[in-house]
């Protein structure tokens, strides 16, 4: 897929690695996954940040494979951590799975999850032929 991505010279340049837009081409196969939580399908939960947010893009990935995708494919990160000083942890361990170019990118500070000890929740949007 030829995925187009927009940062116009004229505004600020992103804060970390992500681009500002990315345009996907018509006819592509468009893929909204849900939120995903770090944890595995035994229900076991690391305690840190980079562990729960490593899991988080495996269980994504597992998803993006399921529909004949990966990684790559993904053209939007929605993030959202409990805490500010979950952003390092976070957007490590991120940097670690996502491609160049970066996808568009959000990430938000909030209260909590559905269970305290989650500290990330991410879900993605992805296009393919």
């Amino acid at each position: 897929m030829l995925k187009t991505t927009h940062t116009p010279p004229d505004i600020r340049r992103p804060f970390a690695r992500y681009s500002h837009a990315v345009e996907v081409p018509s006819g592509q196969r468009v893929l909204f996954a849900s939120g995903q939580l770090g944890i595995d399908a035994d229900d076991q939960i690391p305690s840190d940040v980079e562990g729960q947010t490593a899991l988080c893009f495996v269980n994504i990935r597992a998803i993006l494979a399921s529909a004949g995708m990966t990684l790559t494919d993904i053209v939007r990160i929605n993030a959202y951590v409990t805490g500010r000083e979950h952003l390092p942890g976070y957007m490590k361990t991120r940097d670690q799975f996502i491609t160049d170019p970066p996808p568009a990118s959000t990430l938000m500070i909030v209260s909590g999850f559905a269970r305290e000890e989650f500290v990330v929740e991410i879900e993605v949007i992805a296009a393919a032929d």
